[in-house]
Protein backbone atom coordinates (compact mmCIF):
# COMPACT_ATOMS: atom_id res chain seq x y z
CA UNK A 1 0.00 0.00 0.00
CA UNK A 2 1.45 3.42 -1.11
CA UNK A 3 0.04 5.68 1.36
CA UNK A 4 -0.08 8.72 -0.84
CA UNK A 5 -2.18 6.99 -3.37
CA UNK A 6 -4.61 6.09 -0.48
CA UNK A 7 -4.82 9.97 0.42
CA UNK A 8 -5.19 11.28 -2.61
CA UNK A 9 -8.15 8.55 -3.53
CA UNK A 10 -9.71 9.64 0.14
CA UNK A 11 -9.36 13.32 -1.21
CA UNK A 12 -10.80 12.71 -4.18
CA UNK A 13 -13.93 10.50 -3.08
CA UNK A 14 -14.58 13.64 -0.89
CA UNK A 15 -14.18 15.67 -4.21
CA UNK A 16 -16.33 13.74 -6.45
CA UNK A 17 -19.17 13.33 -3.20
CA UNK A 18 -18.42 17.30 -3.37
CA UNK A 19 -19.76 17.35 -6.98
CA UNK A 20 -23.20 16.13 -6.12
CA UNK A 21 -23.84 17.42 -2.94
CA UNK A 22 -24.06 20.77 -2.52
CA UNK A 23 -22.32 21.22 -5.92
CA UNK A 24 -25.28 19.42 -8.58
CA UNK A 25 -28.01 20.42 -5.99
CA UNK A 26 -26.93 24.05 -6.05
CA UNK A 27 -26.09 23.73 -10.02
CA UNK A 28 -29.73 22.39 -10.59
CA UNK A 29 -31.18 24.37 -7.43
CA UNK A 30 -30.22 27.31 -9.51
CA UNK A 31 -32.36 26.92 -12.61
CA UNK A 32 -35.21 25.40 -11.06
CA UNK A 33 -38.32 27.91 -10.77
CA UNK A 34 -38.71 29.23 -6.70
CA UNK A 35 -41.64 26.71 -6.35
CA UNK A 36 -39.89 23.71 -6.89
CA UNK A 37 -36.21 24.39 -5.49
CA UNK A 38 -36.56 22.31 -2.73
CA UNK A 39 -38.04 19.10 -4.56
CA UNK A 40 -35.10 19.28 -6.76
CA UNK A 41 -32.39 19.37 -4.13
CA UNK A 42 -34.45 16.34 -2.27
CA UNK A 43 -34.09 14.56 -5.17
CA UNK A 44 -30.58 14.81 -6.05
CA UNK A 45 -29.68 13.88 -2.10
CA UNK A 46 -32.07 11.23 -2.02
CA UNK A 47 -31.16 9.68 -5.36
CA UNK A 48 -27.53 9.83 -4.47
CA UNK A 49 -27.96 8.15 -0.97
CA UNK A 50 -30.35 5.89 -2.50
CA UNK A 51 -27.07 4.96 -4.86
CA UNK A 52 -24.35 4.65 -2.49
CA UNK A 53 -26.60 2.14 0.13
CA UNK A 54 -26.98 0.30 -3.56
CA UNK A 55 -23.65 0.37 -3.98
CA UNK A 56 -22.52 -1.29 -0.82
CA UNK A 57 -25.73 -4.24 -1.10
CA UNK A 58 -24.55 -5.29 -4.57
CA UNK A 59 -23.34 -2.56 -6.73
CA UNK A 60 -19.97 -2.96 -6.37
CA UNK A 61 -19.66 -6.76 -6.73
CA UNK A 62 -21.67 -6.72 -9.92
CA UNK A 63 -19.66 -3.67 -11.93
CA UNK A 64 -16.26 -4.92 -10.68
CA UNK A 65 -15.53 -8.64 -9.83
CA UNK A 66 -15.15 -11.01 -12.73
CA UNK A 67 -18.36 -12.28 -14.57
CA UNK A 68 -19.71 -12.70 -18.11
CA UNK A 69 -18.09 -9.37 -19.53
CA UNK A 70 -21.27 -7.61 -19.22
CA UNK A 71 -22.17 -8.12 -15.51
CA UNK A 72 -19.99 -9.37 -12.46
CA UNK A 73 -20.17 -11.88 -10.03
CA UNK A 74 -21.98 -11.84 -6.35
CA UNK A 75 -18.15 -12.28 -4.44
CA UNK A 76 -18.53 -8.68 -2.88
CA UNK A 77 -22.08 -8.07 -2.20
CA UNK A 78 -22.33 -6.21 1.39
CA UNK A 79 -18.16 -5.50 0.70
CA UNK A 80 -17.53 -9.21 1.60
CA UNK A 81 -13.69 -10.00 2.16
CA UNK A 82 -13.12 -6.17 2.06
CA UNK A 83 -13.01 -5.58 5.79
CA UNK A 84 -10.53 -7.93 7.76
CA UNK A 85 -11.37 -7.37 11.78
CA UNK A 86 -9.02 -7.35 14.09
CA UNK A 87 -5.97 -6.02 12.25
CA UNK A 88 -5.33 -9.85 11.37
CA UNK A 89 -4.32 -9.42 7.97
CA UNK A 90 -3.84 -6.46 5.61
CA UNK A 91 -7.14 -5.23 3.36
CA UNK A 92 -6.99 -6.59 -0.30
CA UNK A 93 -5.59 -3.47 -2.34
CA UNK A 94 -6.92 -2.30 -5.61
CA UNK A 95 -2.82 -1.13 -7.29
CA UNK A 96 -1.46 0.54 -4.64
CA UNK A 97 -4.43 1.20 -2.69
CA UNK A 98 -6.73 -0.87 -0.79
CA UNK A 99 -9.87 -2.35 -2.59
CA UNK A 100 -12.29 -0.60 0.03
CA UNK A 101 -11.06 2.76 -1.07
CA UNK A 102 -11.45 1.92 -4.38
CA UNK A 103 -14.76 0.59 -3.81
CA UNK A 104 -15.66 3.68 -2.10
CA UNK A 105 -14.39 6.32 -4.48
CA UNK A 106 -16.59 4.24 -7.29
CA UNK A 107 -19.58 4.83 -5.04
CA UNK A 108 -19.71 8.48 -5.76
CA UNK A 109 -19.38 7.98 -9.61
CA UNK A 110 -22.75 5.89 -9.43
CA UNK A 111 -24.29 8.46 -6.63
CA UNK A 112 -23.85 11.54 -9.13
CA UNK A 113 -24.76 9.23 -12.17
CA UNK A 114 -28.02 8.63 -10.23
CA UNK A 115 -28.78 12.16 -9.52
CA UNK A 116 -27.56 13.99 -13.18
CA UNK A 117 -30.82 11.81 -14.19
CA UNK A 118 -33.26 13.89 -11.67
CA UNK A 119 -32.28 17.58 -13.92
CA UNK A 120 -34.89 15.91 -16.94
CA UNK A 121 -37.80 15.61 -15.36
CA UNK A 122 -37.68 17.89 -12.55
CA UNK A 123 -40.66 20.63 -11.63
CA UNK A 124 -42.94 17.82 -12.23
CA UNK A 125 -41.41 13.92 -11.29
CA UNK A 126 -42.69 12.87 -7.92
CA UNK A 127 -40.11 12.29 -5.66
CA UNK A 128 -41.01 8.53 -4.28
CA UNK A 129 -41.41 7.89 -8.29
CA UNK A 130 -37.75 8.85 -8.87
CA UNK A 131 -36.50 6.65 -6.14
CA UNK A 132 -37.99 3.40 -7.51
CA UNK A 133 -36.34 4.89 -10.78
CA UNK A 134 -33.14 5.10 -9.66
CA UNK A 135 -32.68 1.91 -7.70
CA UNK A 136 -34.14 0.16 -11.20
CA UNK A 137 -32.01 2.08 -13.66
CA UNK A 138 -29.04 1.69 -11.22
CA UNK A 139 -29.52 -2.41 -11.22
CA UNK A 140 -30.18 -2.41 -15.09
CA UNK A 141 -27.73 0.41 -16.91
CA UNK A 142 -25.51 1.74 -14.46
CA UNK A 143 -24.00 -1.72 -13.50
CA UNK A 144 -23.74 -3.68 -16.64
CA UNK A 145 -22.19 -0.50 -18.45
CA UNK A 146 -19.73 0.00 -15.68
CA UNK A 147 -18.93 -3.37 -15.79
CA UNK A 148 -18.31 -3.26 -19.51
CA UNK A 149 -16.00 -0.66 -19.26
CA UNK A 150 -14.22 -0.52 -16.66
CA UNK A 151 -13.96 -4.39 -14.92
CA UNK A 152 -10.89 -6.48 -16.20
CA UNK A 153 -12.91 -8.55 -18.09
CA UNK A 154 -15.34 -5.89 -19.21
CA UNK A 155 -16.40 -6.57 -22.73
CA UNK A 156 -15.69 -2.92 -23.88
CA UNK A 157 -13.14 -2.43 -22.29
CA UNK A 158 -11.53 -6.10 -23.58
CA UNK A 159 -12.35 -4.74 -27.14
CA UNK A 160 -10.31 -1.45 -26.73
CA UNK A 161 -13.02 1.41 -25.71
CA UNK A 162 -11.40 4.30 -23.62
CA UNK A 163 -12.70 6.18 -20.73
CA UNK A 164 -10.61 7.35 -18.48
CA UNK A 165 -13.38 9.02 -15.84
CA UNK A 166 -16.66 8.09 -17.29
CA UNK A 167 -17.98 9.84 -20.20
CA UNK A 168 -19.58 7.28 -21.25
CA UNK A 169 -20.55 5.31 -18.00
CA UNK A 170 -21.81 8.92 -16.49
CA UNK A 171 -22.56 11.05 -18.66
CA UNK A 172 -23.72 9.77 -21.67
CA UNK A 173 -25.63 6.73 -19.45
CA UNK A 174 -26.95 9.45 -17.47
CA UNK A 175 -28.17 11.83 -20.43
CA UNK A 176 -30.12 9.41 -22.30
CA UNK A 177 -31.47 7.94 -19.78
CA UNK A 178 -33.12 11.56 -18.89
CA UNK A 179 -33.91 12.20 -22.03
CA UNK A 180 -35.61 9.12 -22.42
CA UNK A 181 -37.67 9.98 -18.76
CA UNK A 182 -38.66 13.45 -20.57
CA UNK A 183 -40.10 11.84 -23.41
CA UNK A 184 -41.81 9.70 -21.30
CA UNK A 185 -42.89 12.26 -18.58
CA UNK A 186 -44.02 14.68 -20.64
CA UNK A 187 -43.20 18.31 -20.71
CA UNK A 188 -44.31 20.55 -18.02
CA UNK A 189 -47.16 22.69 -17.60
CA UNK A 190 -47.05 26.06 -20.09
CA UNK A 191 -43.47 24.69 -21.50
CA UNK A 192 -43.29 26.13 -24.67
CA UNK A 193 -45.80 28.63 -23.48
CA UNK A 194 -44.54 30.42 -21.16
CA UNK A 195 -41.43 31.83 -19.29
CA UNK A 196 -39.93 29.60 -17.44
CA UNK A 197 -36.47 31.72 -16.25
CA UNK A 198 -33.88 30.23 -13.04
CA UNK A 199 -34.96 31.51 -9.40
CA UNK A 200 -31.40 32.17 -8.58
CA UNK A 201 -28.38 32.24 -10.91
CA UNK A 202 -25.86 32.65 -7.94
CA UNK A 203 -26.92 29.68 -6.12
CA UNK A 204 -26.43 28.22 -10.10
CA UNK A 205 -22.82 30.05 -10.29
CA UNK A 206 -22.19 28.53 -6.56
CA UNK A 207 -23.12 24.99 -7.79
CA UNK A 208 -21.01 25.20 -10.88
CA UNK A 209 -17.81 26.45 -9.01
CA UNK A 210 -18.52 23.16 -6.57
CA UNK A 211 -18.42 20.73 -9.69
CA UNK A 212 -15.23 22.30 -10.93
CA UNK A 213 -13.46 22.28 -7.93
CA UNK A 214 -14.84 18.61 -7.27
CA UNK A 215 -14.35 17.62 -11.00
CA UNK A 216 -10.42 17.42 -10.34
CA UNK A 217 -11.43 14.59 -8.31
CA UNK A 218 -13.19 13.08 -10.41
CA UNK A 219 -10.80 13.04 -13.12
CA UNK A 220 -7.76 13.04 -11.48
CA UNK A 221 -8.42 10.61 -8.95
CA UNK A 222 -9.53 8.29 -11.69
CA UNK A 223 -5.37 7.66 -11.80
CA UNK A 224 -6.10 6.52 -8.33
CA UNK A 225 -2.65 7.34 -7.14
CA UNK A 226 -0.31 10.13 -6.85
CA UNK A 227 1.57 10.21 -10.41
CA UNK A 228 2.33 11.83 -13.64
CA UNK A 229 -1.27 10.34 -15.18
CA UNK A 230 -3.56 12.65 -11.90
CA UNK A 231 -1.31 15.53 -13.12
CA UNK A 232 -2.09 15.40 -16.37
CA UNK A 233 -6.02 14.77 -16.02
CA UNK A 234 -5.49 17.76 -13.52
CA UNK A 235 -4.30 19.96 -16.17
CA UNK A 236 -6.36 18.74 -18.78
CA UNK A 237 -9.53 19.40 -16.53
CA UNK A 238 -8.03 22.77 -15.88
CA UNK A 239 -7.77 23.48 -19.60
CA UNK A 240 -10.91 22.32 -21.13
CA UNK A 241 -13.30 23.64 -18.88
CA UNK A 242 -11.65 26.90 -19.37
CA UNK A 243 -11.64 26.57 -23.21
CA UNK A 244 -15.44 25.74 -22.73
CA UNK A 245 -16.09 28.63 -20.61
CA UNK A 246 -14.48 31.23 -23.43
CA UNK A 247 -16.10 29.42 -26.17
CA UNK A 248 -19.58 28.92 -25.18
CA UNK A 249 -19.72 32.64 -23.71
CA UNK A 250 -18.33 33.77 -27.14
CA UNK A 251 -20.95 31.85 -29.17
CA UNK A 252 -23.84 33.42 -27.50
CA UNK A 253 -22.20 36.75 -28.35
CA UNK A 254 -21.88 35.91 -31.79
CA UNK A 255 -25.65 34.81 -31.92
CA UNK A 256 -27.51 36.52 -29.07
CA UNK A 257 -25.71 39.67 -28.98
CA UNK A 258 -24.51 38.92 -25.26
CA UNK A 259 -22.63 36.50 -23.42
CA UNK A 260 -24.86 35.25 -20.38
CA UNK A 261 -23.42 33.72 -16.87
CA UNK A 262 -25.85 30.49 -17.60
CA UNK A 263 -24.02 30.00 -20.27
CA UNK A 264 -20.82 29.80 -18.61
CA UNK A 265 -21.93 27.50 -16.15
CA UNK A 266 -23.14 25.39 -19.09
CA UNK A 267 -20.24 25.71 -21.09
CA UNK A 268 -18.12 25.03 -18.04
CA UNK A 269 -20.23 21.77 -17.09
CA UNK A 270 -19.90 21.33 -21.24
CA UNK A 271 -15.72 21.45 -20.96
CA UNK A 272 -15.53 19.23 -18.02
CA UNK A 273 -18.20 16.22 -19.28
CA UNK A 274 -16.13 16.76 -22.45
CA UNK A 275 -12.92 16.25 -21.18
CA UNK A 276 -13.88 12.97 -18.51
CA UNK A 277 -13.30 10.33 -20.93
CA UNK A 278 -10.17 11.88 -22.09
CA UNK A 279 -8.24 13.37 -18.89
CA UNK A 280 -5.33 10.50 -18.74
CA UNK A 281 -5.38 9.79 -22.15
CA UNK A 282 -4.69 13.22 -24.18
CA UNK A 283 -2.35 15.88 -24.29
CA UNK A 284 -3.30 19.18 -23.25
CA UNK A 285 -3.56 21.08 -26.56
CA UNK A 286 -5.67 18.14 -27.08
CA UNK A 287 -7.71 19.09 -24.00
CA UNK A 288 -7.92 22.57 -24.98
CA UNK A 289 -9.25 21.61 -28.52
CA UNK A 290 -11.88 18.82 -26.87
CA UNK A 291 -13.40 21.77 -24.20
CA UNK A 292 -13.98 24.11 -27.28
CA UNK A 293 -15.61 21.04 -29.43
CA UNK A 294 -17.77 20.26 -26.37
CA UNK A 295 -18.72 23.66 -26.04
CA UNK A 296 -19.96 24.11 -29.61
CA UNK A 297 -21.93 20.94 -29.34
CA UNK A 298 -23.27 21.99 -25.99
CA UNK A 299 -24.57 24.94 -27.65
CA UNK A 300 -26.43 22.86 -30.23
CA UNK A 301 -27.37 20.40 -27.98
CA UNK A 302 -29.33 22.79 -25.67
CA UNK A 303 -31.16 24.83 -28.40
CA UNK A 304 -31.44 23.86 -31.89
CA UNK A 305 -31.12 19.71 -30.91
CA UNK A 306 -33.83 20.06 -27.94
CA UNK A 307 -36.52 21.27 -30.01
CA UNK A 308 -36.02 18.92 -33.14
CA UNK A 309 -36.13 16.21 -30.39
CA UNK A 310 -38.93 17.89 -28.47
CA UNK A 311 -38.19 17.15 -25.15
CA UNK A 312 -38.67 19.52 -22.30
CA UNK A 313 -35.75 17.94 -20.67
CA UNK A 314 -35.65 20.92 -17.86
CA UNK A 315 -32.06 21.02 -17.03
CA UNK A 316 -30.67 20.13 -20.42
CA UNK A 317 -29.18 16.69 -18.87
CA UNK A 318 -29.14 15.41 -22.71
CA UNK A 319 -28.27 18.63 -24.45
CA UNK A 320 -25.01 18.84 -21.89
CA UNK A 321 -23.97 15.34 -20.41
CA UNK A 322 -25.66 13.22 -23.48
CA UNK A 323 -24.46 15.48 -26.13
CA UNK A 324 -21.01 16.69 -24.63
CA UNK A 325 -20.08 13.28 -23.47
CA UNK A 326 -20.64 11.16 -26.88
CA UNK A 327 -18.36 14.42 -28.31
CA UNK A 328 -15.58 13.48 -25.72
CA UNK A 329 -15.81 9.99 -25.76
CA UNK A 330 -15.34 10.20 -30.12
CA UNK A 331 -12.55 13.04 -29.93
CA UNK A 332 -10.78 10.81 -27.01
CA UNK A 333 -9.89 8.83 -29.86
CA UNK A 334 -8.84 11.31 -31.72
CA UNK A 335 -6.03 13.12 -29.56
CA UNK A 336 -5.13 9.58 -27.44
CA UNK A 337 -3.32 9.35 -31.33
CA UNK A 338 0.38 9.31 -30.63
CA UNK A 339 1.02 11.57 -33.51
CA UNK A 340 -0.97 14.24 -31.92
CA UNK A 341 0.64 14.22 -28.51
CA UNK A 342 -1.33 11.24 -26.59
CA UNK A 343 -0.20 7.62 -25.45
CA UNK A 344 -2.26 5.80 -28.82
CA UNK A 345 -0.47 4.45 -31.65
CA UNK A 346 0.62 7.31 -34.56
CA UNK A 347 -0.53 7.76 -37.87
CA UNK A 348 -4.09 7.76 -39.07
CA UNK A 349 -4.54 4.19 -39.22
CA UNK A 350 -4.52 3.49 -35.65
CA UNK A 351 -6.37 6.93 -34.90
CA UNK A 352 -9.44 5.89 -36.82
CA UNK A 353 -9.41 2.16 -35.52
CA UNK A 354 -9.58 3.40 -31.93
CA UNK A 355 -12.28 6.23 -32.99
CA UNK A 356 -14.24 3.48 -34.34
CA UNK A 357 -14.05 1.75 -31.05
CA UNK A 358 -15.19 4.57 -29.38
CA UNK A 359 -17.81 4.71 -31.76
CA UNK A 360 -19.11 0.98 -30.41
CA UNK A 361 -19.33 2.02 -27.02
CA UNK A 362 -21.05 4.95 -27.50
CA UNK A 363 -23.68 3.33 -29.66
CA UNK A 364 -23.86 0.27 -26.90
CA UNK A 365 -24.47 2.84 -24.20
CA UNK A 366 -26.83 5.02 -25.79
CA UNK A 367 -28.74 1.97 -26.67
CA UNK A 368 -28.53 -0.36 -23.32
CA UNK A 369 -29.18 3.05 -21.05
CA UNK A 370 -31.76 3.74 -23.13
CA UNK A 371 -34.43 0.25 -22.97
CA UNK A 372 -32.98 0.35 -19.37
CA UNK A 373 -34.63 3.76 -19.05
CA UNK A 374 -37.74 2.81 -20.57
CA UNK A 375 -38.07 -0.45 -18.45
CA UNK A 376 -37.39 1.53 -15.12
CA UNK A 377 -40.12 4.00 -16.24
CA UNK A 378 -42.62 2.12 -16.99
CA UNK A 379 -42.44 0.24 -13.95
CA UNK A 380 -41.92 2.84 -11.02
CA UNK A 381 -44.70 4.97 -13.23
CA UNK A 382 -46.63 1.80 -12.78
CA UNK A 383 -46.21 1.13 -8.94
CA UNK A 384 -46.47 4.24 -7.61
CA UNK A 385 -46.82 7.18 -10.42
CA UNK A 386 -43.93 9.28 -11.73
CA UNK A 387 -45.71 12.52 -12.51
CA UNK A 388 -47.26 14.81 -10.32
CA UNK A 389 -51.17 16.14 -10.86
CA UNK A 390 -51.81 19.22 -12.50
CA UNK A 391 -52.58 20.91 -9.26
CA UNK A 392 -49.63 20.07 -7.29
CA UNK A 393 -47.17 21.08 -10.69
CA UNK A 394 -49.14 24.66 -10.34
CA UNK A 395 -48.72 24.92 -6.59
CA UNK A 396 -45.27 23.59 -6.63
CA UNK A 397 -43.70 20.03 -5.54
CA UNK A 398 -42.10 21.80 -2.39
CA UNK A 399 -45.63 22.08 -0.68
CA UNK A 400 -46.85 19.36 -2.59
CA UNK A 401 -44.29 16.59 -2.00
CA UNK A 402 -42.42 17.38 0.87
CA UNK A 403 -44.68 20.20 2.71
CA UNK A 404 -41.93 22.50 2.94
CA UNK A 405 -41.40 26.09 1.27
CA UNK A 406 -38.09 27.76 0.66
CA UNK A 407 -39.14 31.02 0.44
CA UNK A 408 -41.51 32.85 2.95
CA UNK A 409 -44.14 35.39 1.88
Amino acid sequence: MDKSDLAWVTASTLLVLMMTVPGLALFYGGMARARHVLSVLTQVLGTCALALALWFLYGYSLAFTTGSGVIGGFSRLLFSGLYTPGGASTMPLAGAIPEMAFAAFQATFAGITCALITGSVAERARFGGMLLFTALWFTLAYLPIAHMVWAPDGWLLRRGALDFAGGTVVHINAGVAGLVCAWLIGPRKGYGREAMPPHNLPMNMTGAALLWVGWFGFNAGSALGINEVAVLAFINTLLATAGAILAWSLIERLTKGRASLLGATSGAVAGLVGITPAAGLVAPGGALLIGLLAAAAGVYGVNRLKRLLRADDTFDVFGIHGVCGIVGALLTGVFNSGSLGGPGGAGAGPMLAQVWLQFEGVLVTIAWSAIAAWIAYRIADKACGMRCSPEDEQRGLDQADHGETAYQR
